[in-house]
């Protein structure tokens, strides 16, 4: 079993309390908007560490991670980028692919408002975890947990982490 961290938006600011709430996972994934390396060299220093760059991200971020990051995690296929869209209404820049080759966990991040929906129709889990900095519209931070079994995602968790100022 692997335990997961995700995030995204951080937008150069991760709060301490990431590190408590992710202290128990195995891997922690940011889905881009990173802003800082620093965000994610801290990360890194805690747990092993996959991302993407978000539209935020400067040349510094997106020589260290891509703009898509499809992996398997345990037997689940896994695709991770920041500006994805939703079931149904993906962005025209992944919607051939998607269609064609599903993952079976879609994750991305840049609207920062946290679903977690079913796309039916492609027999995949979508994730957005919304948005984990203090730069945005969000009223509150948000992280999930959640895990990989063989071929199964289970034991999801939302975080929520007040926002300060």
């Amino acid at each position: 079993m692997t335990k997961i961290g995700l995030l995204s938006d951080t937008h150069s600011h991760l709060d301490e309390a990431v590190f408590r709430h992710f202290k128990n996972c195995d891997e922690i994934w940011h889905a881009g908007d990173i802003g800082d390396l620093s965000v994610m060299d801290q990360l890194k220093e805690f747990k092993p560490v996959r991302g993407v760059y978000g539209n935020i991200d400067d040349q510094q971020v997106r020589k260290e991670y891509p703009l898509n990051n499809r992996f398997l995690c345990e037997q689940v296929d896994v695709w991770i980028t920041h500006i994805g869209g939703y079931p149904g209404r993906y962005s025209p820049s992944i919607r051939k692919e998607i269609a064609i080759n599903p993952p079976k966990l879609f994750i991305c991040g840049h609207s920062h408002i946290l679903k977690v929906m079913p796309d039916k129709k492609l027999d995949l889990l979508h994730i957005n975890p919304g948005a984990a900095g203090n730069h945005g519209f969000h009223k509150v931070k948000t992280l999930i947990r959640f895990s990989i079994h063989e071929d199964r995602i289970m034991d999801l968790e939302v975080i929520e982490i007040p926002r300060k100022g």
